[in-house]
């Protein structure tokens, strides 16, 4: 199985968010890992000064999940990183020590309340769509 996923953070050390976010990962969802560069962008969604640090990782699997499974996962490694919402009372975006986006799983299409797959915005954004097509290219797709 491979799962895609997309982490960011726009507040803090935002590269030791993510770092931890990855180590955490490793540890919960044991496999084979590609890391692409971190890149930075504007935020999406809503206004902030704080630039985004994102990067992508690919886990070839070392057994099969459902994907409900491992959202429950990367929303255990958010919140032992940073429990704060990630959105404010009317529903909108805020800044963030940490979010974890599930991309694409195999060739999984999904919509639930809980998760859609692929994410239905991926295409709509370079720096989720940039590391997802490095993170292929590591893992030989």
């Amino acid at each position: 199985m491979i799962v895609f996923l997309n982490i960011g953070s726009n507040c803090g050390d935002r590269r030791a968010f993510i770092d931890r976010a990855v180590e955490l990962l490793r540890l919960e969802l044991p496999g084979v890992y590609a890391v692409s560069e971190a890149m930075e962008s504007e935020p999406w969604g809503f206004e902030s000064p704080n630039r985004f640090v994102n990067v992508g990782v690919g886990v070839r699997t070392v057994r099969e999940y459902d994907p409900l499974e491992l959202l429950d996962i990367t929303q255990r490694v958010q919140g032992e990183i940073d429990d704060a919402p990630h959105r404010d009372a009317a529903g909108g975006y805020v800044d963030r020590a940490i979010d974890i986006d599930i991309i694409m799983v195999d060739d999984v299409r999904m919509d639930t309340p809980r998760l859609t797959l692929p994410h239905p915005r991926m295409r709509e954004r370079e720096f989720v769509m940039l590391p997802l097509m490095e993170n292929m290219r590591q893992l030989g797709l």
